[in-house]
């Protein structure tokens, strides 16, 4: 199958074939079978989401809540931030402009966004080279290509998780979003290679400060450990969820809801090493 032609330039998927199947209809299945699970969804008008980025197979089924709850709603563009596993660098890279390719076509970026989130501070740069190998993000696109498949998006990679660098883009975020029908989405797991019952205790801080939409008070859980140890400890991609819990309180949200959190053992069977993954949403009740 061919992807459609789509703005130049393309990043090509980088993880298809290894963390999420490398053809459109098993991918699609796969991804439409954990949507297709998820029972319930709140009656929220969501403005923001946590979802896992780990391989399809473990985190699929927790990052299916956070988009399930999305099916009934639309968005102009999809602003993802997720941390870089890969490439060191101070700030946050854009991917501004052209398309990113999953076995399941294009997603568009878009373009006016993305200037004006780069335009709006000296902290977001253009760095591909910390886009090419990163998963964080990749692994959101076949949930947004089924649930809202016309929605643009803006990637974002933040290659430090510095207080200064979480609060500022978090205010640039605010500052280019205010008005627009703009859906953040926040790409973390939680704790890394705990005992299952380790894993559940740490993973516990992180969603009570996340269901009392306490971004503050993840910060500074955030900050009890030393930063080479955070995404061991609280979260990989943990800078970016307090960035987005920040804005989109300071852009009008009320509500958080935690959906679902669940490790890797629980597919695995393997409780001795585990990843954390949590689901949740921020916004208003309908």
């Amino acid at each position: 199958m061919s992807l459609p032609t789509a703005p130049d330039p393309v990043r090509p998927a980088a993880v298809a074939g290894t963390w999420y199947p490398g053809e459109p209809e098993a991918l699609a299945s796969e991804v439409d079978r954990y949507l297709d699970a998820v029972e319930d969804t709140p009656d929220l008008v969501i403005t923001a989401l946590v979802a896992p980025h780990a391989g399809l197979v473990y985190s699929g089924p927790v990052a299916a809540y956070s988009y399930a709850a999305l099916r009934q709603q639309t968005f102009g563009v999809a602003v993802l931030v997720g941390p870089s596993h890969f490439v060191g660098f101070d700030g946050v890279s854009i991917y501004g402009r052209g398309s990113w390719a999953t076995p399941l076509g294009h997603a568009i970026i878009e373009t006016d966004v993305a200037a004006r989130l780069e335009r709006a501070s000296s902290l977001i740069t253009v760095y591909p080279r910390a886009h090419q190998r990163e998963h964080s993000l990749e692994l959101q696109l076949p949930f947004l290509q089924r649930v809202l498949p016309e929605t643009a998006i803006v990637p974002l990679v933040m290659g430090d998780q510095h207080r200064d660098t979480i609060l500022e883009l978090s205010d640039v975020l605010v500052k280019v979003l205010r008005g627009t029908a703009a859906l953040l989405v926040a790409s973390t797991d939680l704790s890394h290679y705990f005992d299952a019952r380790q894993a559940s205790a740490l993973d516990a801080r992180v969603v009570n400060h996340v269901e009392r939409f306490d971004w503050s008070g993840l910060l500074d859980e955030f900050e009890r450990y030393p930063e080479h140890e955070r995404g061991r400890y609280v979260a990989c991609g943990g800078g970016g969820a307090i960035a987005v819990m920040r804005a989109v309180r300071m852009l009008g949200a009320t509500t958080a809801r935690v959906l679902k959190r669940s490790d890797s053992g629980e597919v695995s069977g393997d409780l001795t090493r585990v990843v954390g993954y949590l689901a949740a949403i921020f916004g208003t009740p309908r």
